[in-house]
């Protein structure tokens, strides 16, 4: 390393020793790491953040920082921190450098990424964590430690005010994994991902289990695991997603989320082809992720773990130009059902929106929760009343379209009016019922049908699952009992939902003074 130190006792000198420092500081990594992340294709922390960022806004701070009391330190500490613009609106960023200690936290990196997450409460915007590293730096003992904990302490009362989002490019461990899964969304990239409480050596020398790092925390892995918001195949995709996602949030909860120009109420008035959407054979299946774009302002919509639980759908989009929260079932996956796993995705999802002040769009078909016994080992009853808890604690604007089946439990937590769903509207389409007709017959006739003639079981089987579906499942019913504020034909569709929407826009809500609510177990 060059040695800047001598004193300078010109100005032209002591502008060519800044110069001289903040060249060193640009890409501070020893020549080796340097290479070997060349080699490796990798992009360094700084070409990651402009990539990110709209160009030419990045302002860097604590480029010169350098860890106290050590003679060899390295400018920057194995972070780049700072802030810049996305689409014209303020962010406040952070990016690892694996060619600096591994990425890994020590005190001055600590006390960097606590500036810039202090500034993001201070003014009121995102912030974004670029994540590739070792997690806590050993050589410096519970300092790093410390620092971690001072990182962690910062992102309570950023969250619900002010959307954070890691992107996750490398190996992480530890620490690094804590952190970024606190935020509300993980973003990561295939093949290039990895994350993980300990690695593969540790796991290995405790538990003698022998596993890759890919197996144990590849991106995809991480994903059917519920840490992953979404899987991106390049970082490039990556930085694109997260700017479409920022497009949906407000840069606190006090603000509103950007508004965009939409279709007018005439261009979207008779949206004949919806008529035709549903089959007509009510156990058909159809792909959810088809109707949704039909149902807001373009096909644009930003989906969630959509390979996680992939049997609801939570997504965002938008209708009237503003963004809104869809949670909707697709019959493609387990016929529709709510497990847990879809219940804990769902109610994540329905708190994000709430924090944000994102009104819901509930697309219902689903004939029930999930049963079996290994649910039932899952924990589905705690972790599917967690998505009825998340739903009656939301105060934003909560409309709900039952398209098909709305049957038992899951009816109700899909925004039902009776779980404070605010607009319920139907299609002549729709079913609700306790449960569906094959299961009402053994319920209800099953000893009936037991003692008839084997010959007549299937014809008197179908007359009561007629019978049923025609007096217990119709939509009409629900309707008459002011369960449904309007059925309506699927070409209305897309203007019925605005107009809810804008129905609802000023809607306040208060809670019972308390300290906080306590959510299932």
């Amino acid at each position: 390393m060059t040695d800047t130190s001598t004193a300078r006792t010109t100005t032209a000198e002591k502008l060519a020793d800044l110069r001289a420092r903040l060249d060193q500081a640009r890409d501070p990594g020893s020549e080796r790491a340097r290479a070997r992340r060349d080699e490796a294709g990798q992009t360094t922390p700084r070409e990651r953040i402009n990539a990110l960022l709209d160009e030419g806004s990045f302002v860097e701070i604590g480029a010169l920082a350098k860890t106290p009391g050590v003679a060899d330190a390295v400018y920057s500490d194995g972070v780049v921190t700072g802030y810049g613009r996305i689409d014209g609106r303020p962010v406040c960023i952070y990016a690892h450098d694996k060619t600096v200690y591994g990425g890994s936290v020590g005190e001055t990196f600590g006390r960097k990424v606590v500036e810039v997450m202090e500034m993001a409460i201070k003014i009121g915007c995102p912030i974004i964590g670029i994540q590739d590293s070792g997690g806590a730096r050993i050589q410096d003992a519970v300092t790093s430690l410390a620092m971690y904990s001072e990182i962690s302490r910062r992102q309570l009362p950023l969250s619900g005010r002010s959307p954070q989002i890691s992107i996750m490019l490398g190996k992480s461990a530890g620490g690094a994994v804590y952190a970024p899964v606190t935020t509300d969304f993980v973003i990561a990239v295939d093949g290039q991902t990895e994350m993980y409480v300990t690695g593969p050596a540790v796991i290995r020398e405790v538990t003698g289990e022998d596993v890759t790092s890919a197996e144990l925390g590849g991106a995809r892995q991480q994903e059917l695991n519920g840490n992953i918001s979404a899987v991106l195949s390049s970082e490039e995709d990556a930085f694109d997603f997260v700017r479409d996602l920022l497009e949906h949030l407000p840069l606190t909860c006090h603000d509103p989320a950007p508004v965009f120009a939409a279709p007018s109420d005439e261009e979207v008035s008779d949206e004949a082809e919806l008529d035709s959407f549903m089959p007509d054979d009510s156990n058909a299946g159809y792909d959810m992720l088809e109707l949704l774009p039909l149902l807001g302002d373009d096909e644009d919509i930003v989906e969630i773990q959509p390979n996680y639980a992939p049997n609801l759908i939570t997504a965002f989009g938008r209708i009237d130009g503003r963004a809104v929260g869809f949670v909707a079932n697709n019959p493609m996956h387990f016929a529709g059902c709510i497990d847990a796993d879809a219940a804990d995705k769902g109610a994540r999802f329905i708190r994000i929106c709430d924090a944000y002040n994102i009104p819901l769009v509930f697309v219902v078909d689903t004939p029930g929760y999930l049963p079996g016994v290994e649910q039932e080992k899952a924990g589905l009853i705690h972790r599917g009343a967690k998505l009825a808890f998340a739903l009656v604690e939301a105060t934003v604007p909560k409309i709900t379209l039952i398209v098909r089946k709305a049957y038992g439990g899951a009816y109700a937590v899909m925004g039902s009016k009776n779980l404070t769903g605010d607009i319920n509207l139907a299609w002549p389409t729709a079913q609700i019922a306790v449960m569906g007709s094959a299961a009402a017959v053994v319920m209800i006739q099953g000893k009936q049908l037991e003692a008839a003639p084997p010959e007549q079981r299937e014809y008197l089987k179908k007359i009561f699952m007629d019978f049923y579906d025609e007096n217990m499942t119709s939509p009409y019913v629900a309707a008459e009992r002011g369960y449904l504020d309007a059925m309506i034909q699927p070409r209305d569709t897309r203007l019925a939902l605005r107009k809810a929407i804008r129905q609802m826009e000023t809607k306040v809500e208060e809670d019972l003074p308390k300290k906080h609510t306590i959510m299932p177990m």
